[in-house]
Parts: C-alpha cells; structure tokens; sequence
C-alpha cells in the first residue's frame, strides 16, 4: 500500500494539499473507493460525504465539479449556473489530459491544468468531507470551509 503514496499523481496532491494545511494528509485504505458507495463503505460515513470530482466539458473548456456522492451533477441546472449550453462529461482521456487523474482518482486539488472548481451547494450538510487524493485507494478528510478555500470553489446548485 505504500506504493501507493509513492504514486505521481497522488504526491502531485499532497503537494496541493501541503502548500494549504500541512495537517491534513492523504489516507490509503485497504479496498478500492473507485465509486463514492465504494468510499462510503471503506470509510464508514455517509455517501452524501465523498466528494465526487466530475469533470465537463462546457463548450471550449472544462470545468470540475465536486458533487455529493449521493447526488448527481444537473446538467440542465449546470448549463443555467455557467450560461453554456453545450455542457457533456468529459471522456476518460480529456479527464487524464486536463486533470492528470485517471477516472476513480480524480481529486479536487493538484491538477495538471488550471481549471474552474464548481462546488455543489449541499455540501452546507456537512462539517467533514473526504474526496480522491490521485488515486483510487488514497482520499483526505477536509472539512467542507477547506475544501471550498483550497480549491478556489465557486458554490453554486448543481445537483439533484
């Protein structure tokens, strides 16, 4: 498991994460957390408490939104929120290419390229929250004040 840390992507976040709060650090769990009832489960929270990073392609560029594990990104809501029209989950290799994360590891923090950071209103539900740190056996425990001022997260109803 300590491979794990050693992993690229998984230092890129630490990194992320060190120049915010050096307390808070990356945990390696024993089974997979590739979906949030997968990291609900290994983690023993409630699934609304994984942060789903969902990365869009809106038009000519990609935004991240960070979605309760118990809901699903909106996107007509989405469409309305960034005044886009043409707004589809970005394929495996635009996710790869834009954030540096494979699917099932996609982070809030630490990506390849700038991106816009869209964070789900009903995360307000939630004192602690934990998201993918790189890889799918690696998350960090953040409270939901932190995750928005890490990522620079703009709050905005975009589930349902």
């Amino acid at each position: 498991m300590n491979s794990v840390l050693e992993n690229e992507a998984v230092q890129r976040v630490q990194k992320a994460i060190n120049l915010f709060d050096g307390n808070i650090k990356i945990s390696i769990l024993e089974k997979t957390a590739k979906t949030a009832k997968d990291a609900a489960i290994a983690l023993n929270c409630e699934i609304g408490a994984i942060v789903k990073s969902l990365l869009l392609k809106a038009e000519s560029k990609f935004v991240l939104c960070l979605i309760p594990g118990d809901k699903k990104c909106s996107l007509n809501k989405l469409k309305k929120a960034i005044s886009l029209k043409d707004v589809c989950m970005a394929d495996a290799v635009q996710v790869k290419e834009n954030t540096g994360f494979s699917i099932g590891g996609v982070s809030p923090v630490g990506h390849l390229n700038k991106l816009e950071i869209l964070i789900d209103k009903s995360f307000d539900r939630f004192v602690d929250v934990f998201a993918a740190a790189g890889h799918p056996n690696s998350i960090f425990k953040i409270s939901t004040s932190n995750l928005i001022k890490i990522t620079n997260g703009k709050i905005l109803d975009i589930s349902e």
